[in-house]
């Protein structure tokens, strides 16, 4: 017998900056946020898919332009072991070049670092549903065909 439970669920993220202040700053913000618990803190993107590997996160704030590996090459490594993971990269990029369809083929949104705190916890919780909402569908047809979003 299958039974799902309809009390909402914990979105965990992840956060990837290399500025110390925003992680920081995310941490502080998500955390006091109900339904959502901070898994880990990363300052690159190598850090971010060692602990993804470790931790499995439900969504990942990740910045884009850091040293060691960007976001652009974390996300793609980050899908290939974890294809559920929901990516929102988080940036002040204004050049539309870098924000084109292959760019952003391994992203699952984007949310520039101006946007009100409070689009940025909606969008996390928003993703954070889509996460659950696929790996429940998984578990109960996990031979089914998938289909891909945005």
């Amino acid at each position: 017998m299958l039974m799902l439970s309809c009390k909402s669920s914990i979105v965990r993220i992840l956060v990837v900056d290399d500025h110390e202040l925003t992680r920081l700053t995310l941490q502080l913000v998500f955390s006091c946020q109900e339904n959502i618990e901070v898994i880990g803190l990363a300052s690159n993107g190598l850090e971010a898919v060692e602990m993804v590997k470790r931790h499995q996160p439900d969504v990942i704030v990740l910045d884009l332009q850091m040293p060691v590996m960007d976001g652009w090459s974390a996300s793609g490594h980050i899908k290939a072991i974890s294809p559920e993971t929901q990516i929102i990269a988080y940036s002040s990029v204004e050049d539309a070049r870098l924000l084109d369809k292959k760019a952003m083929s391994s992203l699952d949104a984007f949310c520039k670092k101006d946007v009100p705190t409070r689009e940025l916890i909606d969008l996390v919780k928003q993703l954070g549903q889509r996460a659950s909402d696929r790996s429940v569908a998984q578990y109960i047809n996990p031979v089914g065909n998938r289909t891909t979003d945005i």
